[in-house]
């Protein structure tokens, strides 16, 4: 089978956290310093127990309602607007993935859940990383010549093992053409699913035919 990257592989290992009690001013800063938009909070083993959004943090100084009315009950923006800490402006309870999880699977739990990022846990439910939108459509957005050799080298001559040259490849903006001859029909099929299969794949123009038997 075709090897499909996971969130391990794309997840950021080394992730900004604050503690509970970290006070919004060092929040403030760190997010700033690190250029990243929201981190998990963590309590004392690194178990990930909620996250704070930089926009959270400006909402807070400015005075500015939450626009899409995520605070909930009116006792929980009371406790937001009164916030010093972490632990108090932090979005709870939090969603998280593991790093065993497909790409698409991440993508489909990001936006179901309508968040930007997920903390990353391992069977302990301690944080060992974060995956971000971008990184899950860094996985897609490949560059012609690794889908090329991906689907050259594992497609067609590790899993089919057809041999080299019997079928050109050409990728271009993801759209995959492939053009030449497989020892049977059933094989045409099998050859696109496959490559339908590749990471970064838009698309695949078939050529393909049977070769012909004496």
């Amino acid at each position: 089978m075709l090897y499909r990257r996971t969130v391990g592989d794309v997840m950021t290992e080394e992730v900004v956290t604050f503690r509970p009690d970290t006070p919004l001013q060092e929040v403030a800063a760190l997010l700033d310093a690190n250029d990243i938009v929201a981190a998990p909070v963590v309590d004392e083993d690194g178990a990930p127990v909620g996250v704070v959004a930089a926009s959270d943090v400006l909402r807070h100084e400015t005075g500015m309602p939450d626009p899409q009315g995520q605070d909930g009950s009116d006792e929980r923006s009371w406790v937001k607007a009164r916030a010093r800490t972490a632990g108090a402006l932090m979005s709870s309870p939090v969603f998280t993935a593991r790093a065993d999880w497909t790409i698409p699977r991440a993508a489909r739990e990001l936006r179901r859940r309508h968040v930007k990022q997920l903390p990353v846990v391992g069977d302990d439910g301690l944080l060992t990383g974060i995956v971000t939108r971008s990184d899950l459509l860094d996985a897609f957005i490949r560059s012609d010549v690794e889908i090329r050799g991906e689907i050259e080298q594992d497609v067609l001559g590790r899993i089919l093992g057809l041999d080299e040259g019997t079928v050109a490849v050409e990728v271009r903006d993801g759209v995959v053409t492939l053009q030449g001859h497989v020892p049977e029909p059933r094989l045409v099929p099998v050859a696109v699913g496959l490559c339908q299969g590749v990471d970064g794949v838009v698309a695949v123009d078939s050529h393909l035919v049977a070769a012909r038997t004496g």
